[in-house]
C-alpha cells in the first residue's frame, strides 16, 4: 500500500488544491511515483478520461503535476450543482442521478465502499498518495458520517496538514478554531499547520506563530507566500472572476450563474497583452474584441438569465462587429431552440439566440468522450483555424442537429459566430495563437511575443510551484509525516 498524507483546509479556497499539486510535483521530482486523491469533489468544472469517465478537474491538474495519467479512481465522487438545493451525483465517473442536498447527506455513507475501492486501486499503482480534503473538517453540521475530511483520514490512517488563508484575515482564529472543534482523535491526526497566501515580512508573524504552536500543540511547518502561478482552479471562488483589467486584446467570458468548465480559457491568459474578463452585466461587458459563451450546468436557466439581464440583446448587437464563440452549453444557446421536455435540467422549450442554425434536444444520457482531429474548413475572421489539429473532450446532455453538417467540429454562420462541443479546443498553442493573431489584425495592433504550447507552459508552472513550496515549507517534516526517508529512493 502507498504511503499517504492529507491536506485539509480551514475553509474553502484556502489553496488546498495548489498545495496538493505542489507536493505531488516535489515527490515526483524526488523520484517517487505519486498520485492525488479526493474522495468527494463539488465542482462545475469536470474532465473526461480516456475511458469516457467523468472526474473533477482539480485532480486532473494535480495528476499533471504528478506526471501521471488522470484516472477516475483519483476522484470517485463528483457533485455538480444543478441548483442551490441539489446536485448531479457522479460515482466512479458515471451519473447515478440528481439529489437534493438533504437526500445526499443521508445517502453518502453508502458510497464508502466505492471510495475505499478507488483508493485501494490507486494505492496499488503508486508509492505515495496526497489526499485533498473539502471545505473544512470542523463544519459541525457535516461532521457526522464524514467521507471527505477527517472521516477519510481515519479510513486510510492519514496524517493531516491543516492549511489556513491569511489573505482573507483571521488566520490564527481559523487554525486554532478548527483544532478546537475537532475531537481528540481527529486533532491527533493534525501533524502540521501551513499559513498560506502571506504577503510581507514573515518576522512580523513570528510572535503569532509561537503562540499558535503553544496553544494548538501543532507545529507550523510552512508560511507560503501569495504565489504568482497560473494553474487551473475549479472553485466558484476563483480569483479569475475578479479580474477587470482590459488588455490590448480583450476577451469577455459570460459568467452565468451555472458556468462550467471555465478552465477552457486559461490558455489565453499566458499572453500579457490579452485580458480574459468574466462578466455578469451589460455594464461590465463593454466593447471586447471577442465574446465567449462558456459551458453551463443549466443551459436553459442560464439562457433565461442572459435574456432577463439584457446581455443577450447586447451580445447579438455586438456580434455584428465582433466574433462570438460558444462552447458546449454556450454553443447550444447560440442556436434556434433548446428542448428539455425530458426534464434533464429544469425542463421546457426555449428559443435560442438564433445566431447559429442549430436545434438542441436535451437527453437523459450524457455524452462523454475524448476527441481529436482536424478543424473543418471555416470562413470569416477565424478562417485560418481550418485544418488545425485539436484535442479535447465532450461532456454534454444535449444532442444538436444541423441541416448542413452535424459532423463538423466547429459550426459557424460564415461571418463571426462560432460554436463547438469540444472542451479544451483552445489548448493547442497553434489554435489559441491563431485566434489572438486574427483579433489583433482586425484591431490593427501588433502583438509581440510568442504563445507557447499550453502543456509546456503548465509544466513550467508546476515546477515553479514546487520551487516555492520547497523554499517555504519544511519538507523534512512532510517526509517524516509520510514516513519516507528522503535519502532512500
Amino acid at each position: 500500500m502507498a504511503n499517504v498524507i492529507m491536506v485539509q483546509g480551514t475553509m474553502s479556497n484556502v489553496g488546498k488544491s495548489f498545495i496538493v499539486a505542489g507536493l505531488c510535483r516535489i515527490l515526483k521530482q524526488d523520484g517517487y511515483k505519486v498520485a492525488p486523491f479526493k474522495s468527494q469533489n463539488m465542482a462545475l468544472n469536470s474532465y473526461i478520461t480516456k475511458e469516457g469517465l467523468e472526474m473533477g478537474r482539480a485532480q486532473v491538474m494535480q495528476a499533471e503535476a504528478a506526471g501521471i495519467e488522470p484516472m477516475v479512481c483519483m476522484n470517485p465522487i463528483l457533485l455538480k450543482p444543478t441548483s442551490n438545493m441539489g446536485s448531479q451525483v457522479i460515482v466512479n465517473g458515471e451519473v447515478i442521478g440528481n439529489m437534493k442536498a438533504k437526500d445526499y447527506f443521508k445517502y453518502k455513507t453508502k458510497l464508502l465502499p466505492d471510495i475505499k475501492k478507488a483508493y485501494e486501486k490507486l494505492s496499488d499503482m503508486v508509492d505515495v498518495i496526497v489526499i485533498e480534503g473539502a471545505g473544512s473538517p470542523a463544519e459541525i453540521n457535516l461532521k457526522e458520517n464524514d467521507i471527505v475530511n477527517m472521516g477519510m483520514a481515519a479510513l486510510v490512517d492519514a496524517p493531516v496538514i491543516l492549511v489556513g488563508d491569511i489573505d482573507r484575515g483571521g488566520v490564527f482564529a481559523q487554525l486554532l478554531g478548527t483544532l478546537m472543534l475537532l475531537d481528540n482523535s481527529e486533532r491527533e491526526r493534525v501533524k502540521g499547520l501551513v499559513i498560506n497566501k502571506f504577503r510581507g515580512d514573515k518576522t512580523i508573524l513570528d510572535p503569532g506563530i509561537d503562540m499558535i504552536e503553544e496553544m494548538g500543540k501543532v507545529p507550523v511547518v510552512g508560511v507560503v507566500p501569495y504565489m504568482d502561478v497560473m494553474l487551473e482552479d475549479e472553485d466558484s471562488l476563483t480569483e479569475r472572476f475578479d479580474k477587470k483589467k482590459i488588455g490590448l486584446i480583450d476577451i469577455a467570458v459570460i459568467r452565468y450563474p451555472r458556468i462550467s468548465n471555465f478552465t477552457d480559457f486559461n490558455t489565453f491568459e499566458q499572453m500579457e497583452e490579452v485580458s480574459v474578463r468574466y462578466v455578469t452585466s451589460v455594464q461590465e461587458l463593454g466593447t471586447p474584441d471577442m465574446i465567449i459563451l462558456p459551458g453551463s450546468k443549466n443551459t436553459i436557466g442560464d439562457l433565461r438569465w442572459l435574456r432577463q439581464n439584457g446581455l443577450e440583446a447586447v451580445i447579438k448587437r455586438l456580434s455584428e462587429r465582433i466574433p462570438v464563440f460558444g462552447i458546449c452549453g454556450g454553443f447550444q444557446m447560440l442556436g434556434n431552440s433548446i428542448n428539455d421536455t425530458s426534464y434533464t435540467e429544469e425542463g421546457g422549450i426555449i428559443r435560442g439566440m438564433e445566431l447559429l442554425n442549430i436545434d438542441t434536444v436535451m437527453e437523459t444520457e450524457k455524452t462523454r468522450c475524448h476527441t481529436s482531429g482536424i478543424i473543418n474548413e471555416l470562413k470569416g475572421i477565424f478562417a485560418e483555424l481550418s485544418g488545425k489539429e485539436f484535442e479535447g473532450y465532450e461532456i454534454h446532455m444535449g444532442k444538436t442537429s444541423n441541416k448542413e453538417d452535424v459532423n463538423k467540429t466547429v459550426l459557424e454562420n460564415g461571418q463571426r459566430i462560432y460554436g463547438t462541443y469540444v472542451h479544451g479546443i483552445f489548448d493547442k498553442g497553434e489554435i489559441s495563437k491563431t485566434i489572438i493573431k486574427a483579433l489583433a489584425e482586425k484591431k490593427g495592433v501588433d502583438i509581440e511575443g510568442k504563445l507557447e504550447d499550453y502543456s509546456a507552459f503548465k509544466e513550467k508552472q508546476y515546477d515553479k510551484l514546487a520551487d516555492i513550496l520547497r523554499q517555504y515549507v519544511d519538507m523534512e517534516s512532510v517526509y517524516n509525516m509520510l514516513e519516507l526517508d528522503r535519502d532512500c529512493r
